[in-house]
C-alpha cells in the first residue's frame, strides 16, 4: 500500500458545499483520499509540505482535441471562423498517424496536468485513410504514461465535401467502419468500476460532419452497452443555418428527433440555443461544456451560462482543441470562463466558487465519475496542489481560492496528484521528459505542416 501526506496545507478547497480548511494534512492511501484533519501521526510513503500551498480537487476537462496540439498558431488561420479555419486544417490534419496521435496526446495530456487537470475526456473524430492503427488505443498508452485519468471519445465523421460536408474524402470513414470500430472499443476498452482510468464515450462529430442515420445508430449503441454520448451543437450560427438548410431543424431539434438527448448526453459549446431550447436542456439533464477561449479566438459567441446554471443546466468546462485555444491551460480556462460571463452579464455575472464547481464537480457529472471532483474521504486521490507562497501572489490571500484565479501569471501547479500517484512533482511532468517531447512534438508539426499541399 502507497501513500502520500500533504502536510499542514495552507488552505484546502474541499468542494462547493464544504467549508474550506486552513492548516489542515490530506493522507493519501493507494487510490483514495484516506483521512482529512490536523496533526497526523500517521506513517506515509512521501510527506509533502503543503504550507504554503493551496489545494484543490483535480480539475475535469470536458472537451478537447489532443491532436490540434501539431498545429497550432497557424498565421493562415489566427483570423479565421469556424468553418473557414476547418477547411485550411483539414489539409493538414488528413496527415495525422498513429505516431502524431500518441505524441499530440501526451502533449496536450502534459499541458492539463501541469495546469491542475487530473481526469479529461477528448474528442477524436479524424481516422485518415493512410493513418491506420488503434488511435483509441494510442491515447490511453499516452495517459497510462503519464498517470491521467481519461474518458476519450470514439468520434467519427462520415460526410465529406462531396456529400455536402467540410472535410476532405480522406479523413471520413463508412458508417459500417465507424460503428464496427465503436463497438471494438467500448469492448477493448471501456471500464466502468467507480474509479476507472479508461472510459469510452461515443462521439460523432457535428451535425454538419455525419448523417441523421448515424447520429440515431450511435445513440443506440450507446444506451445499449451504457456509454456516453458528445457532439458539438449550436457553436456558430452557421451550424444553425446548415441544420435548417439541409435538415428543415434547428441543431437541437435534430438531436431530439435522434434520441441524441438526456442525461447522459454532453453537447460542446452550447452557444446559440434560444430561451425555450435552454428549458429544453434543463428538462432533459443534457450536460453543456463551455469552451470559453476557443468561443473567443474564433469569434463564435458567448454561452450563456449565467442564465443556464440558475436553471438546472450541469455546465462544465474545456479547454476545447488546441488549435482554437491555442493552449490546454486548465486553470487558465476557469478565469476566462469567469471573465467572459462578467463581459456580458456584469460583474456579478459568475463567482470563483461557480467557476471552480464547473471545473470540478460538474466536470465529473458530466462524465459520469461519481467519487470524482470533491475532496472527502473515500474518493479519489486526484489533487491539484498550487504553490501561493510566490510574489505573484502577494496580498491577494485574504482568499485563497480567488487568489490561483484572479491572480499570479504561470498556471502551473507545484503537483498534480491522479489516483494517488504524483503526476507532476515541483512543476514536472514524472511520467516523460518534457524536452524529448517538445522536441518530437515540434518535428512531427513540421512534417505534417510540409506535407499538406501533397
Amino acid at each position: 500500500m502507497s501513500s502520500i501526506l500533504l502536510k499542514n496545507c495552507f488552505y484546502i478547497f474541499l468542494s462547493a458545499d464544504d467549508e474550506s480548511r486552513w492548516g489542515d494534512d490530506i493522507l493519501i492511501r493507494d487510490n483514495r483520499i484516506a483521512k482529512i484533519g490536523a496533526d497526523f501521526n500517521d506513517p506515509a510513503d512521501r510527506v509533502i509540505d503543503c504550507s504554503a500551498c493551496v489545494v484543490v480537487p483535480g480539475f475535469v476537462n470536458t472537451h478537447h482535441h489532443f491532436y490540434q496540439t501539431l498545429t497550432r498558431n497557424l498565421p493562415a488561420v489566427q483570423n479565421a471562423e469556424l468553418f473557414d479555419w476547418l477547411a485550411y486544417l483539414y489539409k493538414i490534419w488528413k496527415n495525422l498517424d498513429q505516431e502524431a496521435v500518441y505524441y499530440a496526446s501526451l502533449l496536450a495530456m502534459g499541458e492539463l496536468l501541469k495546469t491542475g487537470c487530473t481526469t479529461s475526456t477528448d474528442h477524436h473524430y479524424i481516422y485518415p485513410q493512410k493513418g491506420g492503427g488503434d488511435l483509441v488505443g494510442s491515447q490511453f498508452n499516452a495517459a497510462a504514461k503519464l498517470g491521467m485519468r481519461l474518458s476519450p471519445t470514439r468520434g467519427s465523421m462520415s460526410l465529406s465535401k462531396k456529400n455536402g460536408g467540410l472535410p476532405p474524402d480522406s479523413v471520413v470513414q463508412t458508417e459500417e467502419e465507424i460503428l464496427t470500430d465503436c463497438e471494438r472499443v467500448i469492448h477493448q476498452y471501456h471500464d466502468d468500476s467507480e474509479l476507472s482510468m479508461r472510459r469510452i464515450i461515443l462521439a460523432p462529430c457535428s451535425p454538419f460532419s455525419v448523417t441523421e442515420a448515424l447520429m440515431r445508430e450511435t445513440v443506440k449503441m450507446a444506451r445499449k452497452y451504457a456509454v456516453r454520448l458528445h457532439t458539438h451543437v449550436a457553436e456558430t450560427r452557421d451550424e444553425n443555418d446548415f441544420c435548417l438548410q439541409t435538415y428543415g431543424r434547428r441543431p437541437l431539434k435534430l438531436m431530439e428527433d435522434c434520441g441524441f438527448i438526456g442525461s447522459d448526453v454532453s453537447y460542446a459549446h452550447g452557444i446559440h440555443f434560444d430561451d425555450q431550447e435552454l428549458e429544453f436542456l434543463a428538462s432533459t439533464g443534457t450536460h453543456i461544456a463551455h469552451c470559453p477561449t476557443s468561443n473567443m479566438r474564433l469569434g463564435s459567441g458567448i454561452c450563456r451560462v449565467t442564465e443556464m446554471l440558475p436553471i438546472g443546466i450541469n455546465v462544465a468546462l474545456a479547454v476545447d482543441g488546441s488549435a482554437s485555444n491555442d493552449s490546454s491551460d486548465m486553470l487558465g480556462e476557469i478565469r476566462n470562463a469567469l471573465l467572459l460571463q462578467r463581459v456580458h452579464y456584469g460583474a456579478a455575472a459568475l463567482t470563483t466558487l461557480d467557476v471552480i464547481k464547473m471545473a470540478t464537480e460538474n466536470g465529473a457529472g458530466l462524465l459520469g465519475f461519481e467519487k470524482v471532483g470533491k475532496i472527502r474521504e473515500g474518493w479519489a486521490a486526484d489533487l491539484a496542489v498550487f504553490n501561493v507562497g510566490k510574489m505573484e501572489y502577494s496580498g491577494a490571500l485574504s482568499d485563497p481560492l480567488a487568489a490561483i484565479i484572479f491572480s499570479g501569471y504561470n498556471h502551473g501547479t507545484e503537483y498534480t496528484i491522479v489516483n494517488g500517484k504524483i503526476a507532476v512533482d515541483h512543476g514536472r511532468l514524472t511520467g516523460f521528459d518534457e524536452t524529448e517531447l517538445m522536441n518530437k512534438c515540434n518535428s512531427i508539426s513540421k512534417r505534417m505542416i510540409n506535407h499538406s499541399a501533397l
